[in-house]
């Protein structure tokens, strides 16, 4: 990379006419000239950008695709020549050589033609039309940083951006015509990878198929830097906006960059895996999100601030706190089936103590504090998930428990990826754990800051995880305040909600239940929460506790069926793991 000072990025937001493709070639030109006058050196046009987007077949699309490159990439080289500029064009390839059709991108410099990327995971629009993209997910050098792009419904699978994270891209292009789904993702992908993140949307209603606008710049810590205004349907907007935002290459490094230096790509062969329609590892009754209830059930999240390093004091704010959960399910004429307490639940956090002190607190899987929690499993008739530092064989681990109540078994998951405080006293993990739990489903269990590492999650729900619990001691090492427009989601996100968790629910569609510690003195900023599926449209809505106090979170096990526009068994099947490999690539030293 050349340039180490910042500079001006831009997105376009343009509304281009179905089948005018020469009409909308030479106004795009005309917004993108007007950019690179005002000195933007990367700039982003939205997905389809000079044909548009609804097409019925390949017969109707193909007299307006042009190859890659080509006479339209050409056009644009020479405004990026001229300016000294890079221009992203999203547009409707056709290959030269099979005749096939791709909805594509195509990147252009100021020495030109630099190379292209074709849709991987496709939306249901444009199958009658596209090929799905054969080339993988590339990553262009550049004289402004290492330049990447995803299209669209891309963004719904947390492979994508990954894998460009992990091939050392700098900035993420993401040309897109969205209704919200594909936008919403674009914060926790910026701050999850450390990239710059630069979505660019259109603003009007084509065949009755309306996108919102909210074109948006993300920083490689999650905060936006720019954004256009939300369109509601009944105010379409047709006429082009520009809006700009500055690159600071000093952020190419940042927390999430030294975070993918973690990563352990050698334990997430199961993202390669390819599931079928097959339904054998689900139950048709009794499961937390599809099954059938004979009765209403509800889950309790216990926040608290721990007593370090004193189990006894903590045992009793649980027991505490789990009679009141009693209460307030009973008062709701909810069942209680399963409650979630934080990581190392007994101990609270231990990085002020020492090694020794440390040591003194674990115990073997069939300890005091199995026996302990055990019995509160059995007086309640619940399950009860919690964390403790395990010790077997000499060594260490940040380990996550399930209890049930109806046998002995003892489910555990210990932390894979280790924080620095962790790697003080523990050793790491090698499992993501589902466990079939009786009038539950499959659960998966994350240990804390796992869960900033996507692939964990990712594995989970390959393993059709039900929903997913998250003990943690989070004090803002990783996530964001969520920061999208209020109007894009149909039941408004509550306040205090965070990027990681919220993405976790969504990239691997599973309900996701955490239970966080507050405190001052250990800096946990509570927030413990249900994230749903799929909030953005309305089919259920998150609940997130507060960032301050002691408290019982009660959410109801309702029932969501696999009958929304993008559930689990969706997911699952659109996958694309042929082009995932590079995530389960080892690290070259």
């Amino acid at each position: 990379m050349d340039n180490k000072h910042p500079f001006k990025a831009a997105i376009i937001e343009f509304n281009p006419l179905l089948n005018q493709l020469d009409n909308n070639i030479d106004h795009l030109l005309e917004a993108v000239t007007e950019a690179a006058k005002n000195g933007a050196k990367l700039i982003v046009t939205p997905e389809m950008a000079t044909t548009g987007y609804h097409y019925e077949n390949r017969q109707s699309i193909l007299p307006f695709a042009d190859t890659i490159p080509g006479k339209t990439t050409k056009r644009f080289e020479e405004i990026a020549n001229f300016y000294d500029t890079h221009i992203i064009i999203g547009m409707a390839e056709v290959d030269e050589e099979d005749g096939l059709c791709y909805n594509s991108a195509a990147l252009v410099g100021p020495m030109g033609y630099i190379g292209k990327y074709r849709k991987v995971h496709q939306w249901a629009t444009e199958d009658s039309w596209a090929h799905w993209g054969d080339m993988g997910i590339p990553v262009y050098e550049t004289s402004i940083g290492r330049i990447a792009v995803i299209i669209c419904m891309d963004s719904s699978y947390f492979e994508s951006a990954r894998i460009v994270a992990v091939k050392g891209a700098d900035i993420l292009c993401f040309p897109t015509n969205s209704t919200g789904g594909s936008l919403s993702m674009l914060q926790a992908w910026a701050e999850m990878n450390g990239l710059y993140v630069i979505g660019a949307n259109r603003s009007n209603t084509e065949t009755d198929y309306h996108m919102i606008g909210a074109s948006a710049i993300w920083s490689p810590l999650g905060r936006k830097l720019a954004e256009t205004p939300y369109v509601e349907k009944s105010h379409t907007r047709d006429e082009t906006v520009i809006l700009y935002a500055d690159i600071d290459p000093a952020l190419y490094e940042n927390p999430a960059k030294k975070r993918i230096e973690k990563r352990k790509p050698d334990l997430y062969s199961d993202l390669m895996l390819h599931v079928g329609p097959w339904e054998y590892k689900k139950s048709p009754s009794k499961q937390m999100d599809t099954g059938t209830y004979e009765k209403k059930t509800s889950t309790a999240l216990l926040q608290y601030e721990p007593v370090i390093g004193e189990k006894k004091e903590n045992l009793k704010k649980i027991k505490n706190l789990l009679a009141d959960a009693s209460f307030k399910a009973k008062k709701q004429k909810s069942l209680l089936s399963l409650v979630i307490c934080p990581e190392l639940s007994l101990t609270g956090p231990v990085n002020s103590l020492s090694p020794e002190e440390i040591r003194k607190l674990a115990e073997p899987i069939y300890g005091e504090t199995i026996r302990e929690m055990r019995m509160l499993s059995t007086e309640y008739q619940i399950n009860i998930i919690f964390g403790m530092i395990e010790e077997e064989k000499n060594l260490l681990y940040n380990t996550v428990v399930l209890l049930t109540p109806e046998d002995d078994r003892v489910t555990k998951a210990r932390k894979i990826h280790l924080s620095e405080s962790d790697e003080r006293w523990a050793s790491a993990g090698w499992e993501m754990v589902v466990a079939n739990v009786t009038d539950i489903g499959r659960v998966g269990l994350i240990v804390g800051s796992d869960a900033a590492y996507p692939e964990v999650a990712g594995i989970i729900a390959v393993k059709r995880a039900d929903f997913i619990a998250i003990p943690s001691c989070w004090h803002g090492e990783f996530g964001a305040t969520l920061a999208l427009p209020e109007k894009m989601m149909e039941n408004k996100f509550p306040i205090n909600s965070m990027t990681t968790w919220d993405a976790t629910a969504r990239f691997s569609q599973t309900k996701t239940l955490i239970a966080n510690f507050i405190g001052s003195d250990i800096d946990c900023k509570g927030g413990s929460a249900v994230y749903t599926p799929d909030p953005i449209y309305g089919s259920d809505i998150p609940v997130v506790a507060s960032s301050h106090s002691e408290e019982v979170l009660i959410v109801a096990n309702s029932k969501m069926g696999q009958n929304w526009w993008f559930d689990q068994h969706k997911l699952l099947l659109s996958r694309r793991p042929i082009f995932y490999r590079e995530l389960v690539k080892k690290l070259q030293m």
